[in-house]
């Protein structure tokens, strides 16, 4: 499955920041329509979705071995501790994708607001360099042999 047909728990937030359904913010920042904002929230979005799932992969694989009618003997501490290593890894890539696109929307211009250029300043007196002086003339001379 796509994952632009993947739903991320931050579908409502971008939908609401760029005021249109996930679909539509998917085809214009493939377009090459859309702002660096909105592309890299899609990218974001992405991998979030991706990293989303394979919590949910493993959360349920977990459950599914720790179930009520599940004979004991099938337990296997190792698939445990592996999953859990795996559950570990996915939560900090999920969690690591949603603070980099929160800090995303959370920086990116308010809709309607041009970036406004950067303008380079030079200093008001020029900055006097040290003027050279000049070694004596016998600094660094090889010694003449006896």
């Amino acid at each position: 499955m796509s994952v632009r047909l993947k739903s991320s728990t931050s579908d409502g937030r971008l939908e609401q920041v760029f005021d249109a359904p996930i679909a539509d913010l998917y085809a214009t920042a493939t377009r090459g329509d859309g702002s660096a904002a909105l592309t890299r929230a899609m990218e974001l979005r992405s991998f979030l979705a991706l990293a989303e799932g394979q919590v949910a992969r493993v959360r349920d694989r977990v459950r599914q071995a720790m179930a009520a009618e599940r004979d004991m003997d099938e337990l296997s501490a190792g698939d445990l501790r592996l999953d859990a290593q795996w559950l570990e890894a996915a939560l900090d890539a999920r969690n690591g994708y949603r603070a980099a696109l929160d800090d995303l929307l959370r920086t990116m211009p308010a809709a309607g607001q041009q970036p406004r250029p950067v303008r380079m300043t030079q200093p008001a007196a020029p900055i006097a360099r040290p003027t050279a002086v000049p070694a004596p003339q016998r600094a660094g001379a090889a010694r003449a042999r006896p």
